[in-house]
């Protein structure tokens, strides 16, 4: 018996009111979304591209025209954004980016990775009406010189230098948000 009005008391001190369930669940999330949030960082940064010491930033676009990062990016934060025609990620990703290049103040420029030649580049891009400018990485070379390691992966240039990069799924106004920053420094 005595057993019996323990275990009714810890029950009485155990129970929890409707708003200390809802505290302590708060507190669980905010705590997983913080550890969340510090990997994905870790994660982002070790995986983002690599500005190389000489980049090559005189291209030409799968059409043919001059393409000039280092100019592109002296008045304004540039866009350069990884991604093949091959990734699963990047079809979910590229709408985003088509929807930046035409809306948005800041010039955009994409380098499609080991997507075929450039009739197959100009297939895929007109069946997807994606209309931003794109270098065609046949080979990889110049993913591989950014020591690129996962599609989609993106650059901010400024002034011809690199001030941010990430990889993944970025929403638009991340996008925006990041050419902003760079804009302000």
């Amino acid at each position: 018996m005595a057993t019996d009005a323990k275990r009714n008391k810890e029950k009485i001190k155990t129970k929890k009111t409707p708003q200390q369930k809802l505290l302590s669940i708060l507190k669980t999330v905010v705590i997983y979304g913080l550890v969340f949030i510090a990997i994905y960082s870790a994660v982002n940064w070790w995986r983002q591209p690599v500005m190389p010491a000489n980049p090559q930033l005189q291209l030409t676009d799968y059409k043919g025209q001059a393409v000039d990062l280092a100019a592109m990016s002296a008045d304004q934060p540039t866009l350069v954004y990884f991604w093949g025609t091959w990734c699963p990620i990047c079809s979910v990703t590229s709408p985003t980016i088509d929807k930046l290049s035409n809306t948005s103040n800041y010039p955009v420029v994409t380098i499609a990775i080991q997507s075929g030649s450039n009739q197959e580049l100009d297939n895929y891009l007109t069946e997807n009406n994606f209309s931003f400018t794109t270098i065609n990485d046949q080979q990889g070379e110049i993913f591989a010189d950014w020591q690129g390691q996962v599609t989609p992966s993106y650059v901010v240039l400024k002034d011809g230098e690199m001030t941010q990069g990430l990889t993944g799924i970025q929403p638009l106004w991340s996008l925006k948000l990041r050419l902003w920053l760079s804009s302000l420094g």
